[in-house]
């Protein structure tokens, strides 16, 4: 079987990683701390991983998430991209199963007092991840096994947890596995970040002033006022 290239790229968390793979070997793999900046980063780095495929054809493999909804939308929008100049297919794998143990467990924090709890084998997303509340995710990890977090420092229910980050070369090397059947069903063009809860949108007051809401019908009246 020939071996497949992977430009692979997350960015589900404050380190965005990218890395170019072809079976198990890296070709490429680079890092970066970007926070919120992942637009004003991503693309300098990238341009080198697609100099190193030069005219090759390539898969492309990005991390969905459960993590930064602005990072993964960006970087889903920067493959989206570069799959429909180029041609090439398109997948997504959770970044929570792109770190390089057999099976794992995952404590995450889902913020607004909640948490989550996924669990993963040999790359592949066994149990997606749930919300749960401090006591339901507590009585999971008291069940054992290994258990980490993606998060930056250790959820404060159980501060003991190591911490790790999404892995690019992972991610690649997965899907340099995959067969041409596989990655025919499932790549895809409709690509969605994994989030755990609705968006949660504040929206801004002053006190003592009313702003009011100019409709259509507004508009039209202060029109013919004005006339």
């Amino acid at each position: 079987m020939t071996e497949r290239t992977v430009l692979a790229l997350d960015l589900s968390s404050a380190r965005g990683v990218i890395a170019v793979t072809r079976g198990q070997e890296v070709l490429f793999e680079t890092s970066f701390q970007s926070e919120r900046s992942h637009n004003a980063q991503v693309f300098p780095p990238l341009r080198e991983a697609l100099a190193i495929i030069g005219k090759q054809k390539a898969v492309i493999a990005v991390g969905t998430g459960p993590g930064s909804y602005t990072g993964v939308r960006i970087s889903i929008a920067a493959v989206q991209g570069i799959a429909l100049s180029r041609g090439w297919p398109v997948v997504g794998l959770p970044s929570i199963a792109t770190i390089h143990l057999p099976h794992y467990h995952v404590l995450g924090d889902a913020r607004r007092g909640s948490f989550y709890t996924a669990t993963v084998s040999d790359g592949q997303l066994i149990v997606p991840p749930t919300l749960q509340t401090a006591e339901l995710a507590l009585a999971e990890i008291s069940k054992g096994g290994k258990w980490i977090t993606l998060d930056t420092k250790a959820p404060s229910i159980s501060m003991d947890l190591e911490c790790y980050q999404p892995e690019a070369q992972q991610l690649g090397r997965i899907v340099g596995q995959w067969s041409d059947e596989e990655v025919n069903s499932k790549s895809t063009d409709q690509l969605e970040p994994i989030y755990l809860q609705e968006a949660f949108v504040t929206i801004a007051k002053k006190v003592g002033k009313t702003v009011p809401i100019e409709t259509n019908m507004h508009r039209k009246e202060l029109s013919e006022r004005r006339s």
